[in-house]
């Protein structure tokens, strides 16, 4: 059922329905055009014959060359009838079991008929018909097999554009379709001719090169303003050191230290993003390892582990995933924050409001933080959560709970480490 609701059987069937509609309307008016003049021919003859009947019976003479017969026991009712009102006419019917068509007309108030054989007549009407049926057939059958055969060639085209927007979305932003453009040598298609799937596909192509990019340029500026703000906080740092102990220096170094987290997130996420990050792994037991990962944030949390496994990861990059999605459940969340390892599973959960939907959706995205129900910040924390995820290998899962609260969910990779490490 699944296959009959694709494309390329939609069109194929429709193109043999109405191949089949016009076939059958076709077959119809041909059928009554020769069958028409077969049977016209055949009344005509019955026609005249009766006439020379009638100019034999008025003289006295016999004809013997027609069959003919008064009031003939076999004459059909209705033809009798009518020679009963005075009228003449034809029909088919039967004599001796035979199919013959007759015609009668009034003789001195009684019915004068003849008749001539028309078993040949329903045999060549009978094989025009399987004649008009086969053709149809066979016109329906080519007309299905070549809707089909472009059906396919259309679901074909379709399916790789799906699939490239599918990689596109996931964050493959050199994927391309790279159908060739109107006029290319390798096109046999004429360069006036439209082709609407292949507008869809430089549609996307050319949306994925926009997109890719405003991003490269978002992922420079990003990177040359951390890079552009680190040496002078570092300065500004050192300096206000220096400053006489106070309040107005605490409030100095503070905001300088908030600051030079951001530019320390940013300069993170631009190593990120260039690719270049990679993991040292090492074999790790999962639930010591987040126990101390947590006790080293110094925020509150419970630590549940309910089974322990040994993953293979990077335990500073790993501590660095688990400091930022504690630290945003503190920060826009509410206690009590659990964390719970299950075998390579690790869950972090709130008691908030949840992740925005937004966020769910299309995950984490630098400077988003989708609600602001869900306090101030630059969504750069599950940022790197994500980006480090990726560089680790981690499955990263967003949710919501049903009672409510944030549910991240962290699947670590487990096997053997490669020879040589």
């Amino acid at each position: 059922m699944r296959a009959l609701s694709s494309l390329r059987w939609k069109i194929a069937l429709t193109t043999t329905t109405v191949c089949c509609a016009v076939a059958a309307a076709l077959g119809i008016l041909v059928h009554n055009v020769v069958s028409r003049q077969i049977v016209g021919e055949v009344r005509s003859k019955v026609t005249t014959e009766l006439d020379h009947a009638l100019g034999h019976y008025e003289y006295g003479t016999a004809h013997g060359d027609v069959n003919i017969a008064i009031d003939p026991p076999d004459l059909p009712r209705p033809l009798r009838d009518l020679v009963a009102r005075g009228d003449t006419g034809s029909m088919v019917g039967e004599h001796d079991d035979e199919p013959v068509m007759w015609a009668a007309a009034p003789a001195d108030r009684t019915a004068l008929a003849v008749w001539v054989p028309y078993e040949n007549t329903r045999d060549r009407l009978r094989d025009i018909d399987t004649a008009i049926l086969a053709s149809s057939a066979l016109a329906a059958g080519v007309v299905a097999l070549a809707g089909l055969f472009l059906a396919n060639r259309i679901s074909r085209r379709l399916a790789t554009t799906a699939a490239v927007a599918r990689r596109i979305s996931a964050g493959d932003l050199d994927a391309r379709v790279d159908f060739p453009a109107d006029g290319d040598t390798d096109d046999t298609r004429p360069a006036r001719s439209r082709d609407e799937v292949r507008d869809v596909a430089h549609a996307l192509d050319s949306m994925a090169r926009s997109l890719q990019d405003r991003l490269e340029a978002e992922k420079r500026f990003t990177a040359d303003v951390a890079h552009e703000l680190r040496t002078p906080l570092t300065g500004s740092l050192a300096a206000a050191a220096l400053l006489p102990e106070g309040r107005p220096k605490e409030m100095i170094k503070d905001r300088l230290n908030a600051l030079h987290l951001l530019t320390e997130d940013l300069l993170e996420i631009s190593r990120l993003d260039s690719g270049v990050e990679r993991a040292d792994l090492a074999p790790v037991e999962l639930g010591r390892a987040v126990r101390r990962a947590v006790a080293g944030t110094g925020l509150a949390a419970e630590v549940t582990v309910v089974r322990d496994t040994t993953v293979l990861t990077d335990r500073r990059r790993l501590d660095r995933i688990l400091a930022n999605l504690l630290a945003n459940a503190h920060k826009h969340g509410r206690p009590p924050v659990e964390v719970t390892v299950e075998g390579p599973v690790v869950v972090v959960r709130d008691h908030g409001p949840g992740y925005p939907p937004e966020l769910i959706e299309h995950g984490p995205q630098r400077f988003r933080t989708g609600d602001p129900g869900r306090g101030r910040g630059h969504g750069l924390g599950l940022t790197i959560v994500a980006g480090q995820a990726a560089v680790l290998e981690v499955a990263l899962g967003l949710a919501n709970a049903p009672d409510g609260g944030t549910v991240t969910t962290l699947r670590l990779p487990v096997g053997r480490l490669p020879e040589g490490n």
